[in-house]
């Protein structure tokens, strides 16, 4: 059911004439249902939004929420939302900021008998509902966007690319590598290739708790990328159980260097590249 004209301007005066009370009594509400998770003062400022917003969008003529009379209003809920979904509230507590109103209303219009008043909340309302199903959807977009967001960090902070010695980056993988993990390693990966210009890439799995064929070729994937990249690639952390597990898929890493540790890795690269290295115990008995 759309406002009139005449509708949208009696609500725009009665939001008008009782102001202060409808906003109060308004913060009132909302306030009980967010038990002090938002400041008074943050709560009477998102109300007063809402409340100017409203009577404007009332004096212009607002017939629906999705008419060209409601941009601002919807401005606002969207803000009231985004807002929201980053504060960590949920999407009921969101909503009921916005149904709130009709009980305020509610309260006046009892107040103010007349021949139409029964009519004309009935068409509040379904505004009303407008504004808290618009309020509701936004909320779970900008937290699905949130989410994906912190998804995409999570994975950049989970796959480091680190420089472990001149001309040699390594990757330690921590966890499962899925499809989009695997992604997000092998640009990363060429990408500091590209940036230090180093011969050498070690892909450390010592974290993964387990290799199947879909993490085989994710790996065999990432190096092949690098080596058209020019680098060469050396798989490392191939525990007792993941080289069994290795051997029972008939995996093959063909000429691929694998080796037991990190450590083991770095040492075949300095030797690939002239550097001598010596163990703390040869050290001393020399």
């Amino acid at each position: 059911m759309a406002l009139s004209a005449e509708q949208g301007g009696r609500l725009a005066d009665l939001l008008s004439r009782h102001a202060d009370r409808l906003s109060n009594r308004w913060i009132e509400i909302v306030a009980a249902s967010l038990r002090g998770r938002l400041s008074r003062a943050e709560l009477a400022r998102q109300v007063q939004e809402l409340h100017r917003a409203l009577v404007d969008a009332g004096r212009q003529g607002l017939g629906e929420l999705a008419d060209e009379h409601g941009g601002e209003l919807r401005a606002v809920l969207a803000e009231l939302s985004t807002t929201r979904a980053r504060q960590g509230f949920s999407a009921t507590e969101t909503a009921i900021s916005v149904f709130a109103i009709k009980d305020a209303l509610l309260e006046l219009m009892e107040e103010e008998q007349g021949e139409t008043t029964l009519r004309d909340f009935v068409a509040f309302s379904a505004l009303v509902d407008q504004m808290g199903l618009f309020t509701f959807e936004t909320f779970v977009r900008a937290r699905e966007s949130l989410i994906a967001d912190q998804a995409e960090q999570l994975l950049e902070l989970s796959t480091p690319v680190v420089k472990l010695w001149e001309g040699v980056v390594a990757v330690p993988l921590v966890g499962t590598l899925d499809s989009a993990r695997a992604q997000v390693v092998m640009e990363r990966l060429l990408q500091t290739l590209v940036d230090t210009g180093s011969p050498y890439a070690i892909i450390d799995i010592t974290g993964v708790p387990a290799v199947d064929t879909q993490v085989a070729q994710h790996i065999l994937k990432t190096v092949v990328a690098a080596r058209l990249m020019g680098a060469d690639c050396i798989i490392s952390g191939i525990r007792p159980q993941i080289a069994q597990t290795i051997v029972a898929l008939g995996i093959e890493f063909g000429d691929i260097a694998t080796k037991a540790s990190l450590a083991d890795a770095l040492r075949h690269v300095l030797r690939q590249t002239g550097v001598e290295t010596t163990s703390r115990r040869a050290r001393r008995e020399a």
